[in-house]
């Protein structure tokens, strides 16, 4: 009888230490680990989790190299779909994705592919590619997951490749949204520098927009110019108090503590760190916000959700880290107002709700019962999701550049990235076709890449 294989599990830092620092929480699989779980794979020959996969990653070929102790032909193997390996197999919602698809899932734990993809990743080195130049030059707007996607599958095809970041830090939402607890800095540097080292070009402080515009950049010889500058432009709650010092949306909040370090006093721009938070939400921004607020210092960390945990939108990982780290989940509660005084934030008044009829998500409606609670707090973290920022198809439409957007500013692509502009494209976050996650971004990137290979190439 073969004895049955548990799935292995990543050693984690003590949840009690874990909140005074942002080092890594989990750690990598042991080798004996890796090789173990990869055992565990039954290489499907319809492998759903392929196709599982928004890059389409040949997970049993790479996970069959593990097992055989051959890690640089799985990271070979990896990176031909996806040139951010060690980023993936740490922000991916693999529940979701591969994982979710994996047939040893049906009856019990499916392989840890993502664990697999991050300990490939970190254990081996992308190869110097042999790139043909074809005398063609590609602009690329941002500088995060589908932009660097993009950008590896132009410059393997030959392009002349240039990324225009507006912060004065390479990796858009990978650098400012994602803690370091869950995204190591070093790691993310390590995969910016292989797209260097392929050749891409990165230019930082660039706004394009405003530095430049999409037209300039066409003037200049670039012959097209994919736009993946994300969704900056947070959403508010438009409820009286909102303007009250201490309320932050979770975009500027995060990005003040992951690129600015405010949360040291002797920044230029420090945080003014309270003693309660409360975030409102519930997707991984809002862990995520909640989980940095806890190591900058506050000492009680509210998570505030309209609706139960069972429709908590978040990754069950997320959710389990941030009960560990001992913040306090209140389910059932609507902001109605935040209450101030001389200027900053005191507390908060909820609305208690109960869950009626499905609304249009499939979700239970959350419908309130005229019961009200106030909360003492001095600081509100607003995760509610991000719109895109509108600054490019401003600049587009004085340049007389007819840029379609939707009615939520969105850029309006088809299935193949291509705008209402010959020769721009979009994707990720700035024009999603579907959820916003960083593995769909990266599928976006690749999808434009090839849309413009086949233009520019034939």
């Amino acid at each position: 009888m073969v004895e049955k294989i548990e799935r292995q599990k990543q050693k984690e830092q003590d949840r009690f230490e874990r909140r005074h620092n942002f080092n890594a929480v989990e750690e990598n699989f042991t080798d004996q680990q890796a090789l173990k779980e990869a055992s565990r794979c039954l290489n499907c020959k319809n492998a759903r989790c392929k196709t599982g996969c928004p890059v389409c990653i040949d997970i049993p070929a790479f996970i069959k190299e593990v097992k055989e102790n051959n890690l640089e032909a799985a990271g070979d193997i990896i990176r031909q779909s996806s040139m951010l390996p060690s980023v993936c197999g740490r922000v991916c919602p693999q529940e979701k994705q591969c994982e979710g698809n994996c047939i040893l899932g049906i009856k019990g734990d499916p392989v840890a592919i993502g664990a697999l993809e991050r300990y490939v990743g970190d254990n081996t080195n992308a190869k110097k590619a042999q790139i043909t130049a074809n005398g063609k030059k590609v602009a690329i707007v941002g500088s995060g997951c589908a932009g660097m996607t993009a950008a590896s599958d132009l410059r393997s095809a030959g392009f002349d490749v240039s990324i225009f970041e507006a912060l004065h830090e390479y990796g858009g939402v990978l650098r400012y949204g994602i803690p370091p607890f869950r995204l190591p800095r070093n790691v993310l540097d390590r995969e910016i520098k292989s797209l260097i080292d392929m050749g891409v070009k990165f230019y930082k402080n660039v706004i394009v927009g405003k530095s430049v515009t999409l037209k300039q950049l066409k003037d200049e010889g670039y012959e097209a110019v994919f736009i993946s500058s994300g969704a900056g432009l947070p959403k508010m709650m438009h409820i009286k108090g909102e303007n009250l010092n201490g309320v932050y949306s979770a975009n500027e909040f995060l990005t003040r503590v992951n690129l600015m370090h405010a949360q040291d006093p002797n920044t230029p721009t420090p945080l003014k760190i309270g003693k309660t938070a409360a975030i409102i939400g519930g997707g991984n921004v809002a862990m995520d916000a909640a989980r940095t607020a806890v190591r900058v210092g506050y000492e009680k960390v509210y998570i505030f959700y309209r609706r139960t945990e069972k429709e908590l939108p978040a990754r069950l990982e997320e959710i389990r880290h941030a009960k560990e780290e001992g913040i306090d989940f209140q389910f059932l509660h609507a902001p109605v107002e935040i209450i101030g005084q001389d200027g900053w934030v005191k507390g908060m008044r909820f609305e208690l709700m109960e869950l009626g009829e499905p609304d249009a998500s499939g979700r239970q409606k959350p419908v309130g019962t005229g019961k009200y609670v106030d909360i003492d707090l001095d600081t509100v973290v607003v995760s509610l999701g991000t719109g895109p920022n509108p600054i490019i198809q401003r600049s587009a439409k004085e340049d007389e550049l007819d840029l379609n957007t939707d009615n939520k500013g969105y850029i309006v692509i088809n299935e193949k990235g291509e705008t209402s502009v010959q020769n721009i494209y979009a994707g990720g976050d700035v024009a999603p076709l579907g959820p916003s996650t960083a593995i769909n971004a990266m599928g976006a990137g690749k999808r434009a890449a090839k849309t413009i290979i086949e233009a520019l190439l034939g």
